[in-house]
């Protein structure tokens, strides 16, 4: 049963062009010249219900103005959607009972009031009754762990806390379809994986359906088996966690300082990025060699420093537009 259907949406934007000549000239304030940018390209996709979708792209790409749409914060310039079988155009309103909302750089909560008093608030704002309002806040604070913190001002909080609250009070009014953008932002690596592991639990305990959009390769690695990759508008890219991984993300970048300038041995899979002196930057094919076996071939005793991470989100995005682009061309 699909949730989210969107058919053909397309989305455009009137912006104003930069005024050749005299800044702010007369001409240019009472007749500004104007272009249409196609934000949104006549894009379709689905979401099955308990599905954890992962919809990615570059900045500007259209992941805002698509979510958007799909709220009913935005109305579509053609297409159709429809979200539990709603229209958010039409009933807005109405879809927003259904759905829950995190975005991870702007703040729902009230700051000067404790996470308890806002998921009373936010109770109320859905008209569940106070003792359904009592039941959902001892459920998921249990399932979130708030217990010591719940009384303290959201104000005083850290981030990873803070977010945890952000997720509850989207989840207290029981939505089918979960929105989360970028929730995992700024945190430290740690409390992003309990995040990670909080919304696994809730997808798998409460088949919330979610759809997440993230710069991180590691929120999209370990949360989402589907993948919705879009570039300037358009859908580059439907496919499974488990091919994008296989053909996109098996390359690692190592980061080595050493106490002194050493000569690599040259091996099959490891490229050399980048060397200065003692620091040194490799990338490493872990589909011709074990990220392990990589590491072996530094001499450790003049180690001082290691780092490993994944290939920026934004270079597997665009080797996969180039693909593409490529294959059209053939």
């Amino acid at each position: 049963m699909k949730v989210i259907e969107a058919e053909e949406l397309s989305k455009n934007f009137k912006v104003k062009q930069k005024e050749k000549g005299m800044k702010g000239s007369i001409k240019a304030i009472l007749h500004p010249q104007t272009e249409e940018i196609k934000a949104v390209d006549g894009i379709s996709f689905g979401v099955e219900k308990g599905e954890v979708l992962a919809f990615i792209g570059p900045n500007g790409a259209g992941k805002s103005t698509t979510i958007k749409m799909l709220t009913g914060i935005l109305y579509p310039d053609g297409g159709r959607i429809e979200v539990l079988g709603i229209d958010p155009v039409k009933k807005r309103k109405q879809l927003a009972y259904q759905i829950g909302t995190v975005f991870g750089q702007k703040e729902q909560l009230w700051t000067h009031l404790t996470p308890y008093d806002n998921f009373r608030f936010f109770g109320a704002i859905y008209d569940l009754s106070g003792g359904e309002i009592e039941r959902r806040i001892a459920e998921l604070a249990e399932i979130f762990e708030l217990a010591d913190f719940i009384n303290t001002p959201v104000r005083n909080l850290s981030l990873g806390q803070r977010i945890r609250c952000e997720i509850v009070a989207s989840l207290i009014h029981k939505p089918k379809v979960l929105f989360l953008d970028e929730p995992t932002i700024g945190l430290d690596v740690v409390v992003k994986e309990n995040i990670r592991g909080l919304i696994k639990q809730m997808n798998r305990e409460l088949n919330t359906t979610i759809f997440l959009t993230s710069h991180d390769v590691g929120d999209i690695e370990k949360l989402c088996k589907r993948i919705v990759i879009v570039n300037s508008g358009q859908i580059v890219m439907d496919d499974s966690m488990e091919h994008l991984k296989y053909h996109y993300l098996n390359k690692k970048i190592v980061e080595v300082k050493l106490q002194e300038e050493a000569v690599l041995p040259e091996r099959k899979g490891i490229t050399i990025l980048k060397r200065k002196g003692g620091h040194i930057k490799l990338e490493v094919d872990t589909s011709v060699m074990k990220i392990n076996d990589a590491l072996r071939s530094i001499d450790a005793e003049y180690v001082e420093d290691i780092n490993i991470s994944n290939i920026p989100l934004e270079d597997i995005i665009m080797e996969i537009y180039r693909s593409k682009e490529r294959t059209e061309s053939l």
